[in-house]
């Protein structure tokens, strides 16, 4: 899709029927249907590729995570939740988490102990949320 202008955009805005929109992706959710999946692989060395593929088969992002940071990485996927999310669940800013993602900070001792019991039992994080 090209890039709409700012009068495009305000158009395309008014045309929306976001209720059906949402009535559209909650029938796909349910009957399995998605449009970007994110896949985790564990290679060899400690590393692991995270590759986000969207439905029409194209990959958005195929990228190795070194081994320092697939702890926190593998945390959050494996329980499910967005990173707001997640940030919320750990009382953290979703700047903070992604700076942990990205390798430009390190968790507390409070943080990483949090990390380890999240990244062993995700089934208990999520139940903690809802």
């Amino acid at each position: 899709m090209a890039k709409l202008t700012a009068k495009q955009r305000v158009a395309w805005d008014k045309s929306r029927d976001l209720n059906a929109e949402l009535r559209e992706a909650l029938a796909d959710a349910k009957h399995g249907r998605w449009s970007r999946k994110t896949e985790f692989v564990p290679l060899a060395d400690g590393r692991m590729r995270r590759r986000v593929t969207r439905s029409d088969g194209t990959i958005e992002k195929d990228e190795v995570i070194a081994a320092g940071r697939v702890g926190i990485v593998a945390a959050r996927a494996g329980t499910g939740l967005s990173q707001s999310q997640f940030a919320q669940l750990l009382g953290v800013s979703v700047r903070t988490l992604q700076d942990w993602e990205a390798g430009r900070r390190e968790p507390s001792g409070a943080a990483q102990t949090l990390l380890r019991i999240a990244a062993s039992h995700p089934r208990i994080v999520r139940e903690a949320v809802a």
